[in-house]
C-alpha cells in the first residue's frame, strides 16, 4: 500500500511538471557569411613596396 501511494505521488508530480501545453518553437535567423573580396587586391601594395625598395637599392 505504501509503494502504491509513493507511485501515485510520482505520477502526479510528473503530470504536473509537463502541464501547460506545447509552446511555439523558437526559430533563429540563418547566419549569412559574406565572402571577402578577391585575393589579388591584397597583393598590390606589397608588390609596389617591393618595386620601390628594389629601385632604391639599385640607385
Amino acid at each position: 500500500m505504501k509503494k502504491l501511494v509513493i507511485a501515485t505521488a510520482f505520477v502526479a508530480a510528473a503530470s504536473a511538471a509537463s502541464a501547460g501545453g506545447m509552446s511555439d518553437p523558437i526559430i533563429e535567423a540563418p547566419v549569412i557569411v559574406e565572402e571577402a573580396a578577391g585575393s589579388s587586391g591584397g597583393m598590390v601594395i606589397p608588390l609596389l613596396l617591393l618595386v620601390v625598395v628594389a629601385a632604391a637599392v639599385a640607385s
